[in-house]
């Protein structure tokens, strides 16, 4: 049977869902698909590549559609089902974080943030930078939240550092929704 780029692409996130970013290779997708490895080279060209496709096929899980009008509204919208889109994959974050994927699904999202803040009057550089730093804070605050240790933070292991001991509560509150939406209240404040 004839195997496609998105044969590779669906079974790299199948196997990126089951045993995370370690266990996706090239030669693990060929196993899965039966297919000699060269195949999937043919498709994908190298595991970079594969990360970029990956990258933007988790992107693509953030849905366009239905986006409310107001430019604010729209931008909040839009970063909170980016979140979504990277939590609803294993290390969805860390994959996406690891690329610079100039791929459909990710120019169409940051196509959308950027004129919800056009449309809210930012100056073009603006708009670009504000959308950039909405996508790192994204980025790593899903990348934490996935990461999560199992165990707090204790006051013996920050040591001598008054101001970190003094937030110890807030370092150690996994509040990530919260964290996410006053992140981007930030951002967006105007």
């Amino acid at each position: 049977m004839t195997k496609s780029q998105a044969d590779v692409v669906r079974v790299a996130l199948e196997l990126l869902d089951e045993q995370g970013i370690g266990a996706v290779s090239m030669r693990a997708i060929a196993q899965r698909l039966g297919v000699r490895m060269n195949t999937v080279l043919w498709h994908a060209k190298s595991k970079a590549r594969l990360d970029e496709l990956m990258a933007d096929a988790i992107v693509a899980g953030a849905s366009l559609d239905g986006l409310p009008t107001p430019w604010h509204e729209r931008a909040a919208e839009i970063v909170r089902r980016y979140r979504a889109a990277l939590l609803a994959r294993r290390d969805g974050a860390t994959v996406v974080a690891g690329t610079y994927a100039a791929e459909p699904a990710t120019l169409d999202l940051a196509d959308a943030l950027i004129a919800a803040l056009l449309d809210g009057g930012y100056p073009e550089r603006e708009a670009a930078w504000t959308a950039f730093n909405l996508v790192y804070f994204v980025l790593g605050l899903t990348q934490e939240e996935q990461a999560l240790p199992q165990r707090p933070i204790t006051a013996e292991a920050l040591g001598e550092r008054p101001a970190l001991r003094r937030v110890l509560p807030t370092l150690n509150d996994v509040s990530f929704d919260e964290r996410f939406a006053f992140g981007v209240a930030r951002l967006l404040a105007r």
